[in-house]
């Protein structure tokens, strides 16, 4: 016998977890630095959101200079930042909607809504870093945009998703509640003759 239906009461958590993954991987991305890195040896180059850092070939210390000093690093940071804070603030809207017995499905859409804001915020921020690092500051040797740029990527296909499921979610509010009877499949004929 199978049960179909959309969702259960416990799989409501899902999408808070993600949520959570999404945060995870924005920390990964504010803290890290491997937004660029030099691609080959000698590895002369390096960056954060933050700030960017080069050595001589054959140097073992990095000499760092702030990106805050540009105005394109500020907007940078800045969105990527906010679309971050509003993503915290989702996340615990998040918590907060599905901890409730009766779940507030206007109030989750509009979680859904604050996610496609956090996702153009994140893209913003994500576009404005390459475009203007690669214009304006010399790079030395091979370079990509390495391991902490592509968290944050990460976490912005993620926001993306789920704001799309908060959104859709109140569609089915009543299979998530339980307010509908799940349809019974069976195999076969001779194990249920009454349905004929």
């Amino acid at each position: 016998m199978v049960v179909c239906g959309l969702a259960c009461w416990r799989c409501r958590w899902l999408l808070p977890l993600l949520l959570g993954l999404a945060i995870i991987m924005g920390i990964i991305a504010l803290a890290g630095r491997g937004w660029l890195e030099s691609e080959s040896e000698p590895y002369v180059q390096q960056a954060s959101l933050w700030e960017s850092c080069t050595r001589g070939p054959t140097d073992l210390n990095w000499n760092c200079e702030s990106l805050m000093d540009y105005g394109w690093g500020r907007a940078a940071a800045a969105t990527y930042l906010v679309g971050f804070v509003i993503l915290v603030i989702c996340f615990a809207l998040a918590v907060i909607a599905f901890s409730i017995e009766i779940l507030r499905f206007n109030f989750v859409r509009g979680i859904g809504g604050l996610l496609f804001v956090v996702a153009a915020f994140q893209i913003i921020g994500l576009v404005i870093y390459p475009v203007k690092f690669a214009e304006e500051i010399p790079l030395t040797g091979d370079n990509m945009f390495s391991w902490a740029y592509g968290f944050g990527w990460a976490s912005t296909v993620v926001v993306i998703g789920c704001a799309f499921f908060f959104c859709c979610l109140p569609n089915w509010e009543d299979e998530v509640l339980g307010n509908i009877k799940p349809t019974y499949y069976y195999s076969s004929p001779e194990r249920a003759p009454y349905l004929n």
